[in-house]
């Protein structure tokens, strides 16, 4: 196919807060697909938090990412060229090879969208990675029980915000912190019931204030400050879900831990940290009940769309200083 695709290519490793020189947008030609191949003409793609540990080039659950070469991640698109026996022309798919306009694959990892349903960047938020992320770390990790109360920090992205949901539908009460006034209010429109913002007011006053008797359950998409609040909050055995720690991953020397850790056993608490990636073989349960709740409207979701593949960093940076409210997308393409 004649024609140019661009990509956005880690060029150097961060030391701290990363910034966009860290990256650069390259063109290549469009690729032809060979016998057993596809090309998507990616619509979306995903920027997520757990890109920046994966810009350090240490050891991990997942190998770092490769400098000169383009980021990977989540990303939804449409089959423009198929000669893959499992994908026509016109399916909607996602796919996990990220930051490009278009996208060369053999069909490993890539799944069909229904853009009937629900509009096809949900398949990188709600009824995706981040909601599938939230509704297996509650269900199988924090077991919640009608009447229990539970904690979400980083509450108004797309995984916090699918998980205090999700914990409402359950029967609990929830409470759910997030950065910013606009944040806050979004999570009482959707039923929490309470919700503060961190830099208004001490963690722990918040907390006590908020949940006087204590928490059940810590839905942990932060870690430091935050963490500490919730262990001196939790009940005896009380859960952590230990989702993320999106405030340390810019620290360039490591921070101390909580203080109060000695709770953990005085209190008989479980913390349970988990890697999605380990668990999709329970996804297809995960988006079946999904799509029942975003059609009951019990699941909401919210979008921020960055337009133009130029603008990805920023969308990246933009998400780590928390400027999203829900899941942050960059837009490269026509959609369904």
């Amino acid at each position: 196919m004649d024609g140019v695709a661009r990509e956005i290519r880690l060029v150097a490793r961060p030391k701290g807060f990363p910034d966009e020189d860290l990256f650069e947008l390259a063109e290549t030609p469009i690729p032809d697909p060979a016998e057993g191949q596809l090309l998507v003409r990616n619509a979306y793609f995903s920027v997520d938090p757990y890109m920046r540990p994966r810009m350090n080039d240490v050891r991990s659950y997942v190998s770092p990412f490769t400098l000169g070469e383009a980021m990977t991640g989540g990303a939804v698109g449409r089959v423009a060229v198929s000669r893959h026996p499992g994908f026509d022309e016109g399916d909607w798919v996602q796919h996990g090879l990220g930051w490009r306009e278009w996208a060369l694959s053999d069909g490993s990892g890539v799944r069909k969208v229904d853009p009937t349903g629900a509009p096809v960047s949900t398949s990188l938020g709600a009824l995706g990675m981040p909601g599938f992320t939230a509704y297996y770390g509650l269900f199988e990790l924090g077991r919640p029980e009608p009447g229990e109360t539970v904690f979400v920090s980083g509450a108004a992205g797309a995984v916090g915000s699918a998980a205090g949901q999700m914990a409402k539908i359950a029967g609990c009460r929830v409470l759910g912190c997030a950065g910013s006034p606009e944040k806050v209010a979004w999570l009482r429109e959707l039923g929490f019931d309470h919700a503060f913002d961190y830099r208004e007011q001490t963690l722990r006053d918040a907390v006590e204030t908020a949940a006087p008797d204590g928490i059940d359950i810590y839905f942990d998409n932060v870690g430091g400050d935050q963490l500490e609040a919730a262990i001196g909050a939790l009940r005896t055995r009380g859960r952590i879900v230990a989702c993320g720690s999106i405030s340390r991953y810019n620290d360039v020397e490591a921070a101390p831990g909580p203080r109060n850790m000695f709770m953990v056993v005085t209190k008989r608490l479980r913390i349970q940290g988990y890697i999605i990636s380990d668990h999709y073989d329970g996804f297809g349960d995960f988006l079946a009940r999904a799509q029942e709740w975003v059609r009951e409207g019990r699941l909401h979701y919210r979008e921020t769309v960055v337009d133009g593949i130029e603008n990805a960093p920023k969308a990246f940076l933009g998400l780590l200083r928390g400027e999203n409210v829900g899941k942050m997308l960059v837009k490269v393409g026509p959609d369904a």
